[in-house]
């Protein structure tokens, strides 16, 4: 229990008066760890509340997982949220795997419950098994100085106490206190990669290389978390020397190449990889290809092109390189928008999309339309919008007008021009090429702050629902509500 509090101040994971939500599945971890809070509950000061998702997978073995969650928190008298959901189905609607979609079902839940009762701290089971399989795995996939580190400690509002604890550890900790605890049989078989780690890969390690294989895993990547911060801090200051962002009313950067060559190769590296990151609104499917050919980019002749994931563009200059966004829109007989200079923001469905240049945060969430919804169910605050997310079929974009652009009217599916409907509605004109706009190519879903598209409304025939929360968000960390309370 020691280490264990060691471990939760070195890396200042909770104080006094927090509201702490913990994953509570039902296993050995999730045990230890809803044990462990418990523990510290009085001695730090903060609230607890458990969270318990029923996927829909496992039949009975699921309910008795349940029961037994919600008898744990009644004898402890620990607030619980039970959430059950039918993963497959989900799986199958947002093309997912069943691990990637439970990971996001999951993450739903918290900040649903997070929302609730003000929970600022979220608390998952992750151990240091789980850690070296997360190693294990990058290294195959092949990763960088993140994927080194595998799962961080703190990331965010997520915090992980059992980071410095292994498997054995924790089922010596609960045999003590005589705990009992659901076994999940599934995690015990070795079709999917993961599993085949943690029982065949790991297992060898041990047993043939090194009894604390795990152990020097995860000192390892202590070291490597230590190496990250140092190294964050030299790309900061590296990339505020020698890159220019444009936007405000545009979405491109300029890498100068005369104070780039200044930098060692790796922190140059790190640069480009953190601008595409910002141009392209997102990590996945960056790779050190990428990052490479842009490398090589700068050193070739001005004028040469390059075209990156996202929709990004990068062109050689007298200056350097110019990154910008770019996208081409379908309409019609497939002819090319006009692409007014305009940076777009790709909604992150599920999750949160950052308009940093607005001071805005996007909240969004899947939900399963209930049986008997009314009316006046659907959400009729300026700020908070339910769409039909059966309709939608493509990505979905935060972004100001352009050419083509039209909005449904009324349910017999008539269109107008935005251009024409800003007019009758008496937008000003001063506002209009700043307006944001939430559209799929370029149909426009919702004017923000005023209406939305018939096309999108929530029906009898929905099945699930996209609701979008926009709140005012401080760069500092801090948000106010006053966006979503209308």
């Amino acid at each position: 229990m020691k280490r264990i509090e060691k471990f939760i101040q070195k890396y200042h994971m909770l104080t006094c008066g927090d509201r702490v939500i913990a994953g509570v599945s039902g296993g050995a971890d999730s045990v230890c760890l809803f044990l462990m809070l418990l523990e510290l509950r009085k001695k730090i000061g903060f609230d607890l509340i458990a969270v318990h998702v029923h996927h829909g997978l496992r039949g009975e073995a699921a309910d008795q997982d349940q029961q037994f969650v919600e008898a744990l928190c009644e004898q402890h008298r620990i607030p619980l949220e039970i959430f059950r959901v039918n993963l497959e189905s989900i799986a199958k609607k947002r093309k997912q795997s069943l691990e990637e979609a439970g990971r996001m079902v999951r993450r739903e839940a918290f900040d649903s419950v997070c929302q609730k009762y003000g929970g600022n701290k979220i608390a998952l089971a992750h151990h240091q098994n789980d850690n070296a399989e997360t190693l294990l795995w990058n290294l195959s996939r092949g990763t960088g100085l993140d994927g080194l580190g595998g799962i961080r400690p703190v990331n965010g509002k997520f915090i992980r106490p059992l980071l410095c604890m292994n498997r054995k550890e924790i089922e010596e900790y609960l045999a003590k206190r005589k705990q009992s605890y659901c076994i999940d049989e599934t995690n015990a078989e070795t079709d999917y990669t993961r599993n085949k780690l943690r029982h065949l890969v790991l297992p060898i390690l041990e047993e043939q290389v090194n009894s604390a294989v795990v152990r020097h895993m995860n000192e390892t990547m202590e070291q490597i978390w230590e190496l990250q911060e140092y190294m964050q801090e030299q790309v900061e200051a590296a990339y505020q020397e020698c890159v220019q962002e444009h936007f405000e009313k545009a979405c491109w950067i300029q890498i100068q190449q005369k104070s780039f060559e200044t930098f060692p190769e790796l922190i140059k590296k790190m640069v480009i990889r953190k601008g595409m990151e910002q141009v392209g609104g997102k990590k996945r499917d960056l790779s050190h290809k990428h990052v490479d050919v842009m490398m090589e980019l700068m050193n070739k002749q001005v004028g040469r092109t390059l075209d990156l994931p996202y929709e990004m563009h990068a062109k050689r200059n007298y200056e350097g390189i110019r990154l910008e966004k770019q996208r081409t829109y379908s309409f019609g007989e497939e002819k090319k928008a006009e692409i007014m200079q305009e940076c777009m923001s790709e909604l992150n469905i599920p999750g949160e999309t950052i308009l940093a240049d607005r001071n805005l945060k996007l909240r969004c969430k899947i939900l399963e339309k209930p049986k008997n919804l009314s009316i006046k169910d659907i959400p009729q605050k300026i700020y908070t919008k339910w769409f039909d997310y059966g309709i939608i079929k493509s990505s979905l974009y935060i972004r100001t007008r352009q050419a083509g652009d039209t909005i449904v009217i009324d349910e017999k599916g008539h269109q107008k021009k935005l251009k024409n409907w800003f007019v009758d509605e008496k937008i000003p004109k001063e506002v209009r090429d700043s307006q944001l706009l939430l559209a799929e190519n370029n149909e426009i879903l919702w004017v923000l702050g005023h209406r939305m598209s018939q096309a999108y409304q929530v029906k009898q025939s929905t099945k699930w629902i996209l609701q979008i929360e926009v709140e005012t968000y401080k760069s500092d960390g801090g948000k106010e509500n006053g966006r979503n309370n209308s």
